[in-house]
This record gives C-alpha cells, structure tokens and sequence, in this order.
C-alpha cells in the first residue's frame, strides 16, 4: 500500500467551510479537488503524507509561496482561543514520531529538538503536524496548535520518503521513554503487531508518558476494487494507547478511510492549515496523522495543567470529555477543565468509555411543576382563610362600623 496525499475532498466541502483549496505538492501528485468556487479563497499547496517510493530521486515537497487568510473550521471546532487561557502546555514535551521536524520552522523555531536525521524533513508531514501540536503559528496567531508553549522531540517513523518502519518505530519509542517525553505522538499505523513493538510501548507506559497513535494509515489509492477489510493497526492497537481517527466537520469519517475496531476518540481530519519545514507559507492537509497531532496536543495541555494526573487519568480525561457521538470527538477544552470523579474502570486496560447518555427528565420536571403549583394554590388558599379571620375580629371589634367612621366617633 502506498501512503497517498489526504487533501480536502469536494470542492463542496471547501466552500461551506470558505477554506482556501487545495493544490498538490508538487513531489507527491494526488489528483486534484475540483476547483469551482475558487474566489471564496485563495490557493494552498497541499501536504503529502509521503513521496513516491518508485521515483528514481528523492524530490523534497516545495514551500508554499501562499498563507491563509483566515482561522480554518478545525481550531474553530476545537475552540483553541479559548482554551489557551487556560493551557498552552508550557512545560511538557511531546514526542513525534514521523517523517521528522524542521528546527527552524516558523512557529516553532527555540522549541524543537530533533537528533539524528530527525531534523531532515523532505515530506513535510512531520513538521506540518508539529504546528498543529506546538506551532505559535507565527505572523498569524490564530493559526496556532493546541499547545503553543509545549516543546517537540522530533524522531523519526519513517525513512525519508516518508515509508513507515516498524523498527524505527520501536528506536523512536525507545528514546522518547529515555528522554522523558510526557506524551508520544506515533503519527504512523503499522499493519502487524511484533514483542519489540509491545515491548517498547510498554516501556514508554511505564516510564509515564501518555502514548497517543493513529488509529489506521492513510488509505490506499482511489479506485481499490476490492472492499477492505476491518483490522487493528498498531502501535494504536496495543492496551493503554489513544487510538485516534480523523472526522469530517458533521462528525463522520472521510469517504474511503480504512475500518478498523477500537478507536478511542476523533479529532478534525479534513481541510486543516498547517506550516512546513521550507518557507514561511502555509499547506492543507489532513488525514488519521492530522487527527493524531490534535489529540496529541490536547494531552499535552491536560498534563500541563494536571501533571499530578497518571497517563490513565489524562486517557481517560480526554476520552470522558469528548462530545458524545459513534466515535467519541475530542474536546480539549472540557479535557482540561472539566472536574471528573473517580474512575469506574482502568483505562490502562480498557477501551474509551461508552458516549455519554444524557437522561431525560422532562417528565420529572412536569411533575415537580404541577406539585409545586398545587403548594403554591395550598399556600395562598391558607393565607386569605387568615386574612379573613383577621378582618372579621377587627370589624367585632368596631362595632361593625367602617374603619374611618370609627375614627372620627374617636375624635
């Protein structure tokens, strides 16, 4: 299977949302969206998830020359402005694990370590998720990820291309545990399970990072005759890590994404705006990687503000909080905020608890209505009997005369 670019599907969906549309990398070349109702924005270069592995040389996706004009659906949804009074991340580090990290990105220039080769990224991919995640988002602020002050330690998934390797996977792991990152991004979902694999994630558990993973791969190319069928990808699939799909604005999934079983939460996946490694220019993108980064980011600001919580305790604050629907959507903002009581079940072990239920009280209601006007009647029956009373004795009293007449025999 060859990772393809995931770009904004339907020149429809773009211009409901009046996002700018998409125009392919010109190392990766997907088709192109069509492109009616182009004035509602300007044109962004779209962000491959991997180049051509059957190309004879290596051809870096190009910097985007274009910057978006406006704050896309996705940080909307989110509502980033609003929780960034109250977590930016400051002081947590998250490990991601991709196609690599520029350094010297804008938005994230101070804030990324990237050892190795991990600092070389050709595809672009990694440091447009990086954005998403930590990016201030430069000249343009309202661009910004989920958790500006957090830092990123870059490691590499994937070869150059953009090819995921299982053992880079398990080397990435590995370090991300022994340099103390507080939360794993594994952008790539590998197609078989291996001891190396379980036991590096293991080990990044143990050493208290909180492991969140795409929950599938990019889909095949457009145009697979065959179905295919429903699987577990990993490391998503290992106990105890954040499996995390991407959505569509309405809350489904994108046409043509992979089924698989055991996702935990959906972030926005569709029509994102992000950075690069080359330029200051913006791309849109999307995808399970730009849902990942989302959900990475939003345990970043959870730790930041409860770094007292275990990993299980922000899993399952970040599983709890989210918007009751088929697949649970992320809400960083309640994640953070909200007051959760004790766990009913170890999310160590289990999957994301079952949507939130909301019970209906309308009937209870109506009945606390009628009884509270039936006390209300009761009350002001007994208060004019009294009044009553109270006015016969007075008027005994006078003889019976009025009040004024009374008065003036007096005087």
């Amino acid at each position: 299977m060859t990772p393809t670019a995931r770009l904004l599907s339907g020149a429809g969906l773009a211009a409901a949302l009046l996002l700018p549309t998409a125009v392919p990398a010109q190392a990766a070349p997907p088709s192109r969206p069509p492109a009616a109702e182009e004035k509602k924005g300007q044109e962004l270069p779209g962000m491959p998830s991997a180049l051509d592995p059957e190309a004879d040389e290596v051809v870096c996706t190009p910097a985007s020359r274009a910057k978006a004009q406006k704050q896309d659906w996705s940080r909307q949804r989110l509502d980033l402005d609003r929780l960034h009074r109250h977590s930016t991340g400051a002081g947590v580090t998250v490990a991601l694990i991709g196609t690599g990290v520029d350094p010297d990105a804008a938005g994230l220039s101070g804030r990324v370590t990237a050892p190795g080769t991990a600092g070389d990224d050709c595809v672009g991919q990694g440091t447009f998720l990086a954005g998403l995640i930590a990016g201030t988002g430069g000249d343009s602020p309202r661009l910004a990820g989920v958790a500006p002050g957090a830092k990123i330690l870059a490691l590499r998934g994937t070869d150059r291309r953009g090819q995921a390797s299982s053992a880079l996977v398990v080397e990435a792991l590995r370090a991300a545990a022994e340099a103390g990152a507080e939360v794993i991004a594994v952008m790539v979902a590998l197609p078989r399970q291996d001891a190396a694999l379980s036991g590096a994630v293991a080990e990044a558990r143990r050493a208290g990072a909180v492991v969140v993973a795409a929950a599938t791969p990019d889909p095949p190319a457009r145009g697979a005759a065959d179905p295919i069928p429903s699987r577990t990808y990993w490391p998503a699939g290992e106990p105890g890590v954040l499996s995390v799909a991407d959505m569509l604005p309405g809350g489904g999934r994108p046409d043509g994404s992979l089924p698989t079983e055991g996702i935990d939460v959906a972030a926005p996946g569709a029509g994102v705006v992000s950075g690069g490694p080359r330029g200051e220019g913006h791309y849109l993108g999307g995808g399970v990687p730009v849902a990942t980064a989302y959900a990475a980011g939003a345990a970043a600001a959870v730790r930041a503000v409860h770094p007292e919580d275990s990993p299980e305790e922000v899993i399952r604050r970040l599983t709890a909080t989210a918007y009751p629907a088929d697949i649970p959507q992320l809400d960083a903002y309640a994640a953070v905020t909200t007051v959760l009581g004790a766990p009913a079940t170890s999310l160590g072990v289990e999957r994301a608890a079952d949507p939130v239920t909301v019970r209906d009280t309308s009937a209870a209601d109506r009945a606390t209505g009628r009884a509270l006007l039936l006390v209300l009647l009761g009350s002001a029956g007994v208060c004019t009997v009294l009044w009553a009373g109270f006015a016969l004795s007075r008027a005994r009293a006078r003889g019976w005369r009025p009040a004024g007449a009374a008065g003036t025999a007096t005087e």
